[in-house]
């Protein structure tokens, strides 16, 4: 804004040159110090990295299941009602009673199971929804009650899983700053529940606090922003672009951004778009781009296709 009105007060002579300064000043997208940057990206990957081959990273994943009925047992044995990977996990590791929303676990006889440091043998297990899902331990296999579309499942992951212990890397276009664009966010003229599809068919909601509106390459477009979740305040973003044809994950790509400021504006880092947990595994949920957010442009920025192959 300094530069702006440096830029203005050379005219302040002539009336009409002025007035019209004042009528076309506009947000200047803030500079970025290139080496800052690039070390604030590696940061930023090397968390991203974590996310996914980390020891409770999405390459973990080995299993989903999910609570049709009111009584489960569940073991690597083949007389289980839930038969989970034989690797490392006992032949009964317990048993799962369902009543209305009180899901009941109960560990066999002999089977060492955890939640935090302590050791138990029967617990009320809470899902991912409440905001403090119960994790349970065996080994090296945990175990989360999830909720979507009004379901519920067991998720299962194993730090040594093969999707883990054979993970190819990730791999991103160089960074590019032209992609971090300005944008400007026009709120909905009433509230406005986004109703995104996941991957396995089901329907989600979230609340959106409006369309993003930006240019690339000086060629108009548009986003519709997203909150995740009930507290947040960053924005989240499905889109899919012409790059999904080839060069980047099919689905979509995912991105964060804070929220608009006291102006409507917020910068669009492209840089940061990155794989949904459905590019590693067959075992997530996630929800696919809205229809309106399928770009015709390549956003050649961020994170491409996942080049290994997704564990079993």
């Amino acid at each position: 804004m300094p530069r702006i009105a440096t830029h203005c007060a050379l005219f302040a002579l002539s009336v009409v040159a002025a007035s019209a300064c004042t009528r076309s000043a506009a947000p200047i997208k803030p500079g970025v110090d290139s080496a800052a940057y690039a070390a604030d990206t590696k940061e930023w990957r090397a968390t991203r990295l974590d996310a996914i081959a980390g020891a409770d990273g999405w390459s973990t994943l080995a299993g989903l299941f999910w609570l049709d009925s009111a009584a489960y047992t569940i073991g690597s044995g083949p007389g289980n009602t839930i038969v989970l990977p034989g690797d490392h996990t006992p032949a009964r590791l317990g048993s799962i009673s369902i009543s209305g929303s009180i899901v009941q676990f109960r560990a066999a006889a002999g089977a060492t199971v955890m939640s935090d440091t302590t050791r138990v043998d029967s617990i009320t297990v809470q899902s991912d929804k409440s905001g403090h899902g119960t994790l349970l331990r065996n080994g090296s296999v945990t175990y989360r009650l999830i909720e979507r579309g009004g379901r519920l499942a067991i998720r299962v992951k194993d730090s040594l899983f093969t999707g883990r212990r054979a993970f190819a890397g990730l791999d991103y276009y160089p960074l590019d700053t032209s992609l971090r664009v300005l944008a400007k966010l026009v709120p909905h003229t009433s509230p406005r529940t986004l109703r995104i599809l996941n991957v396995i068919g089901q329907t989600d909601e979230y609340r959106s606090p409006g369309v993003l509106h930006f240019t690339v390459s000086g060629v108009a477009h548009t986003l519709t922003a997203a909150y995740e979740g009930k507290d947040t305040t960053q924005y989240f973003l499905l889109f899919r672009d012409s790059t999904s044809r080839t060069a980047t994950y099919p689905a979509g790509r995912f991105m964060y951004t804070t929220p608009a400021d006291s102006a409507g504006y917020v910068i669009l880092d492209f840089n940061r778009a990155y794989n949904p947990p459905c590019a590693f595994t067959n075992f997530a949920t996630c929800p696919l781009p809205p229809a309106e957010n399928l770009l015709n442009v390549a956003i050649t920025a961020g994170e491409k296709r996942y080049a290994g192959r997704i564990g079993h």
